[in-house]
């Protein structure tokens, strides 16, 4: 089967997120690496195309150069990564959406929730697929968690806990990090901080494993290095429509603490638990019964959690092939396949509701909100 042509804007040398595109794009010898603008600085982004490969043709000094080269190409990129800043996302993916382009964009997807809802309009007219990059949820043992809760083995969900704690901004003295700075300035990240950073992973997870959408919820936020406009600091409570409460942490100062995500998710008849840091393991405990190790590669998964996994039992599968899985995901979906795990749209408008009902939430002393974008309420 011939390869899918993959373009990428962002992501240059020195991005956070950028190699963990390129190897997860990579990882299945689905895309093949064709076009991308990967810097504001166009020289730079130039050069480091040509380091990775890129035709000099196809190296492109900005978004706007790209969707002019690619627009009407016979090999045009099958599917565009955005990986630019957050303040970035919207305009970007309306423009490459609208020109026929399927969009995988980093989240937050948009900077409010009119431009979320905007664009899951444009990708149901253009029928062109706007996936968001909520990796986690590819993991292959959060899909074996997903297949539990759809096939009744730990009952009616009640309760999901969870929490995306880290401490690698609690240091006052590096506020000026340029890497650091922007997540806290309004300008660039919008009106929240390490929830919309952070705590948006771990909300959408708990859509995603228990398969229910968070109708309201109750926030309350702190800047505790006074110089941070934003959150850096974040405790929500939220309910369900189906009638499942969640509670949800989310820090970026809490030293000690390195990557920090983790899920809960308690039933009628059993519970379960996640961590980022031992993604191999789900732990599994049924009612009354003993707590088991349920372990990636085992032979009794399920074919969604089997289907994702790579190597052999006991060998680590990391972040770079969760993303890998998003974009097995998405050439599948370009093919014409079914992919209901494949983050969308949706999800992303949902996330960025979630985000404004927490900041008018805070604001007002923890009042309950409705958490809901108006198009699906």
């Amino acid at each position: 089967m011939a390869k899918l042509n993959w373009g990428m804007i962002g992501g240059g040398k020195g991005s956070q997120i950028g190699p963990a595109h390129r190897m997860g794009a990579h990882a299945d010898g689905i895309f093949s690496f064709t076009a991308g603008a990967l810097d504001i600085d166009a020289e730079a982004g130039r050069a480091y195309a040509a380091e990775l490969g890129i035709e000099s043709d196809r190296a492109y000094a900005n978004w706007q150069d790209m969707l002019e080269g690619e627009r009407n190409r016979e090999d045009r990129v099958d599917l565009v990564t955005v990986a630019t800043p957050n303040n970035t996302h919207f305009e970007i993916t309306k423009n490459f959406l609208e020109a026929g382009f399927n969009v995988l964009c980093e989240k937050p997807m948009t900077m409010t929730v009119e431009q979320g809802e905007e664009i899951v309009k444009i990708a149901e007219k253009t029928g062109k697929i706007c996936a968001v990059n909520y990796c986690y949820s590819a993991y292959p043992m959060v899909r074996e968690m997903r297949e539990m809760v759809r096939t009744g083995q730990v009952g009616k969900v009640r309760l999901v806990v969870t929490n995306f704690s880290h401490g690698h901004h609690g240091d006052a003295t590096d506020a000026d990090n340029p890497r650091v700075r922007w997540r806290y300035d309004p300008a660039m990240a919008g009106v929240s901080g390490q929830f919309a950073d952070c705590g948006i992973h771990a909300m959408h997870m708990a859509s995603f494993i228990a398969g229910d959408q968070v109708r309201s919820l109750s926030a309350d936020f702190a800047s505790t290095i006074s110089s941070r406009e934003l959150e850096d600091d974040a405790m929500v409570n939220f309910r369900m429509e189906n009638g499942t409460v969640g509670r949800l942490w989310t820090s970026s100062v809490a030293i000690g603490r390195q990557h920090g995500f983790d899920i809960q998710v308690f039933g009628e008849t059993g519970g379960m638990r996640w961590m980022s840091e031992q993604p191999n393991q789900v732990m599994y405990t049924p009612v009354g019964g003993r707590t088991q190790i349920m372990e990636k590669g085992e032979g009794s998964l399920s074919d969604e959690a089997s289907r994702l996994s790579r190597v052999a039992i006991a060998h680590p599968e990391g972040f770079p092939l969760a993303v890998a899985n998003i974009y097995v995901d998405l050439a599948a979906a370009i093919r014409g396949e079914t992919r209901d795990g494949l983050p969308t749209a949706e999800d992303g408008v949902r996330s960025m509701a979630a985000v404004y009902a927490a900041v008018q939430s805070a604001k007002d002393d923890g009042a309950w909100v409705d958490a809901r974008p108006s198009i699906y309420r």
